[in-house]
């Protein structure tokens, strides 16, 4: 049973603990690809990195390519709802939020393709 992570930090204690930490990588790298908004995240990131990375890249999008941003959350499926439910008066803080939905997301993406597959 999928249990989402409460915070970024599990999140990606658990993704490692897990050994999908590299597919958690990759995906990410996918899904920006296909919003034509290219990230190259190495394999060789660390998690805080990754974190940091991610969220200055969210932070950016949301200042700077707003519509880019917007396809970007529809192409990785994050929850509408969720995103609506976010206080917006700290572009940091919301940049940080939202990141870590993407993480979400994109860990029950991995998580449920290595639990299922064959």
């Amino acid at each position: 049973m999928f249990t989402a992570p409460k915070n970024t930090e599990s999140l990606l204690v658990e993704a490692q603990a897990e050994t999908l930490y590299l597919k958690l990588i990759e995906q990410i790298n996918k899904d920006f690809n296909l919003a034509n908004e290219g990230v190259d995240f190495p394999l060789s990131i660390s998690p805080e990195e990754l974190k940091i990375q991610l969220h200055e890249k969210i932070y950016r999008m949301i200042q700077y390519k707003f519509a880019e941003y917007l396809n970007l959350l529809y192409i990785i499926d994050v929850s509408e709802d969720q995103i609506k439910k976010l206080d917006g008066s700290d572009l940091v803080i919301l940049a940080e939020d939202v990141s870590f939905l993407v993480l979400k997301r994109e860990w029950q993406k991995v998580w449920f393709r290595n639990k299922y597959s064959s």
